[in-house]
């Protein structure tokens, strides 16, 4: 590896995210003191997002919209070995940087993914939270709640995020697994809960598992982001 290239590539994808990106970008500058870069990926905000950012330093790229592409377009401007992949409203812990290079320095593991903590007021948070974790860790299937990083061989041998409307995520895993197991960190980063709150956390819930679920039948991820929407 080139001594002078960065030590992760965080890239984080956003769309309309200028409530929570302040905080965000506060959080991650942790990561830029460990010596990281951090690449965004504005996939056409109208909110004052890329304003946000450029106020704080930060030169956001575009990148075409949906998240796979722009997290695509984001690790093809990245510089370092290892990638990871975190939404917009996400917190890494401080350790992260040290975490993720010591879970990939033997080489057993090609990718992962940290345990997740949803922030809000409701206690079932902690639960859905605690459900999500260990589901995660019994099929090898991460979400991007849960802030993926992989080496970017393996990124690069799996083709990158499928070009696809939603499931992206479950589906680069699926991929991944063919190279290795991932990494289960337990020390977690911290997801905004306000989706499971707006929406409701039962009917989120459920959505999200008949979701899965008739991802797993073979029902196209463009069907199911329609659904969703």
């Amino acid at each position: 590896m080139n001594s002078a290239a960065p030590r992760i590539s965080i890239v984080v994808p956003m769309l309309n995210e200028a409530p929570e990106l302040p905080a965000t970008l506060a959080a991650l500058r942790v990561g830029l003191d460990a010596g990281c870069e951090l690449i965004l990926v504005d996939g056409g905000s109208s909110d004052g997002s890329v304003a946000i950012a450029g106020a704080a330093g930060f030169s956001p790229i575009t990148g075409p919209h949906g998240r796979a592409r722009q997290m695509n377009a984001g690790a093809a401007s990245s510089c370092s070995e290892v990638l990871l992949f975190m939404h917009a409203d996400t917190r890494l812990p401080d350790d992260a940087v040290a975490l993720i290079e010591h879970a990939l320095a033997s080489g057993r593991h090609r990718w992962g993914r940290f345990d997740v903590r949803i922030a809000g007021r409701p206690r079932m948070l902690r639960v859905i939270a605690r459900l999500m974790n260990l589901r995660s860790r019994l099929t090898g299937i991460a979400t991007g709640d849960q802030a993926i990083f992989v080496t970017r061989a393996a990124f690069a041998a799996v083709g990158g995020f499928p070009d696809q409307p939603l499931m992206e995520d479950i589906e680069l895993s699926r991929r991944l697994l063919e190279l290795s197991r991932p990494a289960c960190l337990r020390t977690p980063v911290v997801t905004s809960g306000r989706r499971w709150e707006q929406r409701g956390l039962w009917r989120t819930m459920l959505l999200m598992w008949r979701l899965r679920w008739a991802y797993w039948r073979g029902v196209s991820a463009a069907e199911l982001a329609t659904y969703y929407r």
